[in-house]
């Protein structure tokens, strides 16, 4: 096929900010993991489908299919949709007690 560019699971796009590997990355409405460390405009490879246990707001606790959102200040899973971006859902429950929270991502 002539038109097929990629399955579109990873994207390489340029870091909106500087990014390390595992790190959230949100460049408008792609959202998704960083597969390794780039600076600000660099090319950075971004994983935008899959699970992912990433660090939580420490007093939130997620049920299963709870959406998850991301607090680009914190760096943070949280519970709050304010001010947030919607990173996916939580596939196991996470007790606030906890430090993690297991998300699938939504893509976009």
């Amino acid at each position: 096929m002539k038109t097929f560019i990629q399955a579109g699971s990873n994207l390489t796009i340029p870091a909106p900010a500087a990014v390390t590997s595992g790190g959230v990355v949100i460049a408008g409405q792609i959202v998704g993991i960083a597969a390794g460390s780039a600076a600000v405009n660099e090319s950075v490879d971004v994983v935008v489908t899959g699970v992912f246990d990433l660090p939580k707001v420490s007093a939130d606790a997620f049920t299963l299919g709870a959406l998850v959102y991301w607090n680009s200040t914190t760096k943070l899973a949280t519970v709050t949709a304010a001010g947030n971006t919607k990173l996916g859902v939580a596939v196991a429950a996470a007790a606030a007690s906890t430090g993690t929270v297991k998300v699938r991502l939504s893509g976009f």
